[in-house]
């Protein structure tokens, strides 16, 4: 989600950071990390007249980027920097995005006020680490543009006291593709990051964007939640289930993350839903469903089908498949029930995960066409 004119800070040397390096990929900035450049910028402007270009800031993590500008305005009491997003080779749908902060002076005392500029989202609905009606500044960003505000206040005799408001240009479209307008963030995206670096295909904005869901549900007084892979295990679930859309949540591949966090923030009830060949792939104990991570397991498929009653000869098919469709459709024919007997394995991993939390778990398995093709009892 960043951009090619930032230029990159010092790294810290090891954990996270060194090991991105043995990777060959290279590490970007949050929407917060670039917030903070804009805020920094912005108000150094507003004190000394001169827009520091490029601006360069302290991370969590020890890490000092330096950002430049690509944008800047000063008026009387109010000045404007942008700041153009580099996710690095993270493919962010937030990368090229110029993100904009504008500080104005208040009276002293007012302390650090934030507003949601154009592009950036309001909370709506409770259930987020904010109260509705706030700005979507998340409060690792909000806490960076203080410290910040703090510092550039110190060094050149301010009082502390403004208004930020952080906009990102063309930021309501893209939030579209985002999770923020069913999480109740309506007007655009959000302002995230907890420690500035964007890890490259760490997914962490999708992971935190699951725990957000499961947040919106429960506030929102839901005891039946549904991970689902994609939409059309969405369809699924609502004409079973009739659930509501903030009951649902986004899990892709990220059945664990889903898991892991529902262990933590119970609910009464999970259900699972996702295409027969990706449930398999948690059958088998893998958390991570993604194909670049996790493969289906024709030789597991197979020891299962023999539980429910297959020959050896058709075991044998089954371990030779191609696919786990081909292994379903050999099962089908046979009138063994290799769908129903994935589902139960699935729940029985999922329970597993979730180490005896009050959650009953059941799981549905569909084909492409989003019919049911396996279904668990709720345990």
């Amino acid at each position: 989600m960043l951009p090619a004119d930032v230029v990159p800070g010092k790294a810290a040397s090891g954990g996270r950071s060194a090991q991105l390096e043995h990777t060959g990929l290279r590490p970007g900035w949050t929407t917060g990390a670039c917030a903070t450049a804009a805020t920094t910028a912005a108000y150094t402007a507003l004190l000394t007249g001169d827009f520091p270009d490029p601006v360069t800031i302290s991370l969590p993590g020890g890490r000092t980027p330096a950002f430049a500008l690509a944008a800047e305005e000063l008026t009387v009491g109010r000045a404007m920097a942008g700041v153009v997003k580099d996710a690095g080779d993270d493919p962010d749908v937030t990368h090229g995005a110029l993100v904009r902060a504008t500080v104005r002076e208040l009276p002293p005392g007012s302390g650090v006020l934030f507003r949601a500029g154009p592009g950036v989202g309001t909370v709506t609905k409770p259930g987020l680490p904010l109260d509705v009606g706030e700005p979507a500044i998340n409060p690792v960003p909000r806490r960076l543009m203080r410290e910040h505000v703090a510092e550039v206040a110190a060094r050149h005799g301010g009082s502390g006291d403004v208004e930020i408001t952080v906009s990102i240009d063309d930021g309501e479209e893209i939030a579209r593709s985002t999770w923020n307008p069913r999480l109740g963030i309506l007007g655009g995206l959000s302002v995230l990051g907890t420690t500035g670096v964007v890890v490259p295909y760490s997914c962490s904005a999708w992971i935190d964007s699951i725990r957000r869901g499961v947040d919106v549900a429960r506030a929102a007084g839901h005891t039946h939640v549904a991970g689902c892979t994609g939409s059309t295990s969405e369809r699924t679930v609502v004409a079973e289930y009739g659930l509501p859309l903030d009951a649902l949540l986004d899990m892709g591949d990220f059945a664990g993350a889903v898991l892991k966090y529902v262990r933590r923030h119970p609910v009464d009830r999970l259900t699972l839903c996702g295409g027969f060949a990706k449930l398999s792939k948690l059958a088998a104990g893998h958390l991570d469903l993604h194909s670049g991570r996790s493969q289906v397991d024709k030789v597991f498929l197979a020891a299962l089908a023999r539980r429910g009653g297959a020959d050896e000869a058709l075991s044998a098919e089954i371990a030779g498949a191609n696919t786990g469709l081909a292994a379903l459709q050999l099962c089908t024919a046979a009138g063994v029930p290799l769908g129903d007997l994935v589902a139960a394995k699935a729940r029985d991993e999922a329970l597993s995960v979730l180490r005896g939390a009050p959650v009953a778990v059941d799981v549905l398995c569909i084909d492409r066409a989003g019919n049911v093709v396996g279904r668990s009892e709720l345990r």
